[in-house]
């Protein structure tokens, strides 16, 4: 299959499982997806992520099995979110493993369950946020909409409880691309934290994941966003966060990307009135020959709005990732502050990653900086832990650990740590008797 029948396949997959209400938006998409080139090396976005494995065969299918045995619950499940949770298995609500308790203030319905005027109303706002021209899979998913998960916080609402937002992939008889929606809306002065999980079962999935998530965040409101990558290495999935902000609200994102076959993931986040605050920190950690791929684009649009971008990457073996964040001033931003920082660690000498922070300044009132590293472990450090007893081994692990430690731990929904910490150290090793320094006994369990 070449690259122009995999654009036109997913156009004629697309037109067969959308939702009829959802015409005018998906000729929108399928307009613009028709338009786009199929990303190449020579593709500036997509330079050193290389897609040739969606034209070894098609995958723009719908998929055929949707059973995940209760068993399997373990792959979701966070001790200590108690709020409501919604299960998706390749894209299709499972409604005995989801847990919609009602929540003074918050609506979370989805599209398939809608009335006339209720779906009226999300029509008229998806596709607002996301943008089609700047990717072609999320062209692709405005086009094959058929559900999607309508979050919305009332006006002064504080939630209390994390809304837990689950996608599980499993493995497929034959090539399959599962899509996923969500739009979340908060009113002015609310607060939410929202956690987003892709998991998947172990082994060869035979799937493409495609999600896109839209935000907008009303005068004054906040939205804690959490976005965990952790499926089988053989993954594909491409996937969009796409955020507006308003005057004096807040975006705070944690995001943790283990690798896959193609992992990619686009954040694009709007200071569209003045006061509003973007706090951004990320981890990914590719091992094997896995692939990560982290864009970001923040554009301030007006005055006296901050960002705040971190992110950390660590290669293992024969992996690779790619970061490349950029901060756009626009002439009307002035009094801004922005300031992006990437730091990666290279664990063998066959490792790569390929960073390009970028800066794009057109006002002159501003403070920014961006900057970005590549180093190996520090040999005087590994030295040190040798000379008090710890094996190569576990030195190696401490310290790789510790690189991402600081980011680790400035999450500040306790349960999602408890949960992380040992996922992400069985990233370095099985071994757990190399790990048991950085795993609490309650995080064991």
């Amino acid at each position: 299959m070449t690259a122009i029948d995999f654009n036109q396949q997913a156009a004629a997959h697309a037109n067969t499982v959308r939702d009829n209400q959802l015409s005018d938006l998906a000729d929108q998409s399928l307009t613009a997806l028709t338009g786009m080139p199929f990303p190449t090396r020579k593709t500036e976005d997509w330079k050193y992520t290389s897609l040739t494995a969606l034209t070894k065969q098609d995958y723009n299918q719908s998929a055929s099995d949707f059973s995940l045995p209760g068993s399997l619950q373990s792959l979701y499940q966070v001790a200590g979110l108690n709020g409501p949770r919604l299960v998706f298995v390749n894209g299709q609500l499972d409604a005995n493993q989801s847990s919609l308790s009602v929540v003074d203030g918050l609506e979370l319905l989805l599209l398939s369950g809608m009335d006339g005027d209720e779906k009226k109303a999300l029509v008229s706002k998806l596709g607002c946020v996301a943008e089609v021209e700047r990717n072609l899979f999320t062209a692709i998913n405005n086009a094959a909409i058929s559900e999607c998960v309508y979050l919305k916080v009332g006006k002064g609402i504080e939630l209390d409880s994390p809304i837990q937002i689950v996608h599980v992939t499993t493995a497929q008889p034959t090539p399959a691309t599962v899509y996923g929606r969500c739009f979340i809306e908060l009113e002015a002065l609310s607060q939410a934290t929202v956690v987003e999980q892709f998991v998947s079962t172990d082994e060869e999935l035979n799937v493409v994941v495609n999600q896109t998530t839209e935000v907008v965040v009303g005068d004054g409101a906040k939205l804690n966003h959490y976005r965990l990558n952790s499926e089988h290495e053989s993954a594909l999935h491409f996937g969009g966060v796409y955020v507006d902000l308003n005057r004096d609200s807040q975006f705070e994102s944690y995001q943790v990307l283990l690798g896959g076959k193609i992992k990619r993931l686009d954040v694009l986040v709007n200071h569209n009135v003045g006061g509003s605050h973007c706090e951004m920190k990320g981890v990914y950690l590719p091992k094997n020959n896995q692939h990560v791929d982290v864009h970001s684009y923040i554009e301030h649009k007006a005055a006296h709005c901050t960002t705040n971008e971190t992110y950390r990457g660590i290669m293992a073996d024969k992996s690779k990732a790619v970061f490349n964040g950029r901060i756009h001033i626009h002439p009307d931003a002035q009094k801004t502050l922005a300031e992006l920082s990437n730091k990666n660690l290279l664990l063998s000498n066959e490792a790569q990653i390929n960073t390009k922070p970028e800066l794009e300044i057109y006002a002159d009132d501003v403070r920014c900086a961006h900057g970005a590293t590549v180093a190996q472990l520090d040999e005087k450090a590994k030295f040190y832990l040798r000379s008090r007893g710890i094996s190569a081994q576990e030195a190696d692990i401490m310290l790789s650990f510790g690189f991402i430690n600081e980011l680790f731990e400035s999450i500040p929904l306790e349960p999602v740590r408890n949960q992380l910490r040992p996922l992400l150290a069985q990233q370095f090793t099985s071994n757990k008797e190399l790990t048991k320094h950085l795993i609490h006994e309650e995080d064991a369990q």
